[in-house]
């Protein structure tokens, strides 16, 4: 199949698309580049800065089984979602060079080099772990960046929200993949033996932490940044963004995942994957010119 073209109809394995993102050309970046909103700003960043390292940590954590996993569509499924964890790396680090230089010191945090003493000191942590355990982690993390993807894809009014085109342009790409993949980490995880009550636990331990925590990094990454020193706009525009389409009950929608037997795909997302695959990547496709 040459690049460009897709299926009519998903695939058993995740599709690795190779993209070249243009941020901020032609035209620069504006510093508030979502709406012109801090904390919605500050929020992407925040989690644009954290994807890279994560990402590389979710595929450690999946080929730590790659001798394990005898099932011939599963490991295809893996390969894929290597290559598109390791695209999106890729590309947010692109975006990430834009924003150190643009001056989100949070993101300066996140950034290091392969070998840099940062990662060397995360892969020992991963390393003093169970190796199910960190898988377990993946899985959970898995689900936080599919429901978000969900809700990305699946809100008019999230895609309404005016901000740079390049940056929704990436989002949308990797929120398109998150769900292509979003059960791949589980599937290793439930096929190699982990086990199910650890699964659990670990979902309850994040889930009471990830608001004050989200929280605390974006107030960090605004407080790190003088152009965004602006106490009453930061407080009127913070609450919006908790009242708003993307926090407003995506705590609700993490909850299934601490239910007993659940799977990724009892979360029907199917209709979603097909209309977006068209507009992205269809005959008429929005990103078509950014493969490579």
């Amino acid at each position: 199949m040459a690049i460009g073209q897709d299926t009519a109809s998903p695939t058993p394995y995740p599709k690795v698309r190779r993209m070249r993102f243009r941020f901020g050309r032609p035209e620069p970046m504006a510093h508030h580049f979502v709406q012109d909103d801090i904390p919605l700003t500050h929020l992407v960043a925040l989690l644009s800065g954290a994807f890279p390292p994560g990402e590389e940590s979710f595929i450690r954590s999946v080929r730590k089984f790659s001798g394990e996993i005898t099932d011939p569509v599963l490991k295809k499924r893996v390969a894929g979602f290597i290559g598109q964890e390791a695209m999106h790396g890729n590309q947010h680090r692109a975006l990430n060079e834009q924003l150190i230089d643009m001056g989100f010191p949070i993101v300066r945090v996140f950034t290091f080099e392969p070998g840099a003493l940062r990662e060397r000191a995360l892969i020992m942590v991963e390393n003093l772990v169970p190796r199910h355990m960190h898988l377990a982690v993946t899985a959970l993390a898995e689900h936080y960046t599919s429901t978000l993807a969900n809700r990305v894809l699946g809100n008019p009014d999230i895609q309404a929200i005016p901000g740079d085109p390049e940056v929704w342009n990436l989002l949308n790409w990797h929120a398109f993949e998150e769900l292509e993949h979003k059960s791949v980490a589980f599937d290793v995880y439930r096929a190699t033996g982990g086990s199910e009550v650890v699964r659990i636990v670990l979902m309850a331990g994040t889930y009471a932490f990830t608001i004050p925590v989200v929280s605390l990094g974006v107030a960090a990454s605004i407080l790190g940044d003088p152009h965004s020193w602006r106490p009453i706009k930061v407080l009127r525009e913070s609450i919006r963004l908790y009242r708003g389409p993307i926090v407003r009950g995506f705590m609700k929608e993490i909850r299934p995942y601490m239910r007993p037997g659940f799977h990724p795909d009892d979360i029907d997302t199917d209709a979603l994957l097909e209309h977006w695959r068209r507009e992205l990547f269809g005959a008429d496709g929005e990103l078509l010119d950014r493969m490579s």
